[in-house]
């Protein structure tokens, strides 16, 4: 059985589009769909439908051959997979966004609300900013409103939420989108599989899906 990791949520519905059509094509639509599991005997497919953030987990432990994963959650986690296509859907830019009115003190550490811990530390420690990162889950949009933050560092795709709470975008720190990933060994002992699904992708992402 060739095991596909896909992720729930933001993701999940540019799959169905994505895959329709191939050899891959999802017995049922992720988004619909109460089951984790989805098999395919016939084809010896098998999805597991998994947080966005477990995706490269799965991946790299070998619980599955290959996923899909957004680059901004791969660049975070750190993930120990080979990185194989760009898929160029689900595109979005993680930025720092800030009140319209807002004024930088350089005089004190900057306080950032995210829930990206290591792609904000790593780009403050890039242009030498003393910050204190503040760890959220969500509604990040919220911390600065509120006080809690100066700034946030969050995912912007239109930038409607942003305009809504009256923030703006003041710096971008990485584009995103949607990536083939694959277990290393699975690359190794899987090759035919991987190379198979990895064409009939990459063929699709030219056309546009």
């Amino acid at each position: 059985m060739f095991s596909i990791a896909l992720p729930t949520g933001r993701l999940a519905k540019d799959m169905v589009p994505l895959l329709a059509g191939t050899p891959y094509e999802l017995p049922a639509d992720p988004g619909k769909t109460r089951k984790l599991i989805l098999e395919v005997p016939e084809r010896g497919l098998r999805y597991i439908l998994v947080k966005p953030s477990d995706v490269g987990v799965y991946v790299a432990r070998g619980v599955c051959d290959v996923g899909i994963i957004g680059k901004d959650v791969l660049a975070e986690e750190d993930c120990d997979v080979f990185e194989l296509l760009d898929l160029k859907t689900g595109a979005c830019t993680l930025c720092v966004a800030a009140p319209a009115d807002y004024e930088e003190d350089t005089g004190r550490a900057l306080r950032v609300a995210t829930k990206y811990t290591r792609l904000t530390r790593e780009f403050y420690q890039s242009i030498h900013r003393e910050t204190e990162i503040i760890k959220l889950h969500g509604s990040i949009e919220v911390a600065p409103l509120l006080a809690l933050s100066d700034v946030i560092v969050d995912l912007v795709q239109t930038g409607t939420t942003l305009r809504e709470n009256n923030l703006e975008v003041i710096r971008e720190i990485l584009p995103s989108s949607a990536r083939l990933i694959a277990n290393k060994a699975s690359y190794r002992f899987k090759q035919k599989e991987i190379r198979a699904i990895t064409d009939v992708l990459r063929e699709k992402t030219e056309q546009g899906l």
